[in-house]
């Protein structure tokens, strides 16, 4: 198989073309032990605030729109208020699931507003190299990925725990946000799915109607939070400490 290379498309340059954000922070935290991921202390900063501030400083970003979960609508805004968060614009409540929450932060946009860009709040230490990459790649696209390489050996096993076959790594990819996208065309396509649970990212629905997604380079210290291990591994980043 030939080996997919990505694109290291970003530059500083004096005009770049600036997207609103979707950012997706309505989670319940199941795998926090009841702990809200999103106000958890990274280092002494909220977790969200940190993944606002990343797109409040960026020049690819015209504005933020942030989807929540109805009970935490006072909290963020106080959290805005206090750290000022000058581009977020709308705070939104969140739908029944991840795809439902992305819709409502839609709603949001204007008209003029074509495409737009989606970010996960549980991914703080996105930076704008990566974020600089979707954007460019948006310009001409209708549907854009960040991700990294898999570099390990990657197995197939049966229910059973048994080892099936060995997966060929080259062309695989661990993706990440944010991610880009036509609005028009996405909710062109939602309109024909018939359970939108079912995908786990924005570029899954494109995948769906076999339209071209464009993949860009992503970082490893892009890191999800999803657990107390991921906070500690997320604290080493920041300090600059080797892992």
């Amino acid at each position: 198989m030939e080996q997919v290379k990505l694109e290291f498309k970003y530059e500083f340059c004096d005009s770049v073309t600036a997207f609103p954000v979707i950012i997706v922070a309505a989670g319940s935290s199941t795998r926090m032990k009841g702990i809200n991921k999103q106000l958890f202390s990274l280092c002494g900063m909220p977790v969200i605030v940190r993944t606002l501030m990343q797109f409040d400083d960026s020049p690819f970003v015209s504005r933020i729109i942030l989807v929540v979960r109805k009970e935490d609508v006072l909290s963020m805004q106080q959290l805005i208020s206090e750290y000022k968060i000058d581009k977020l614009t709308d705070i939104v409540e969140g739908g029944a699931d991840r795809h439902a929450s992305v819709i409502n932060g839609i709603s949001r946009l204007k008209s003029e507003e074509e495409k737009v860009m989606i970010h996960d709040g549980a991914r703080p230490l996105v930076d704008n190299f990566v974020i600089g990459n979707v954007a460019l790649a948006l310009e001409s696209c209708d549907a854009v990925i960040c991700g990294t390489k898999i570099v390990d050996t990657v197995k197939r096993a049966d229910e059973n725990g048994n080892i099936i076959e060995t997966v060929d790594r080259n062309g695989l990819f661990s993706v990440q946000t944010p991610q880009g996208i036509n609005v028009k065309e996405y909710l062109k396509i939602c309109d024909t799915l018939s359970d939108l649970s079912l995908f786990t990212d924005d570029a899954g629905i494109f995948e769906a109607a076999s339209m071209p997604v464009k993949i860009v380079t992503g970082s490893p210290k892009n890191v999800k939070i999803t657990t107390p291990d991921d906070i500690r591994l997320a604290e080493l980043y920041l300090k600059g400490e080797e892992l």
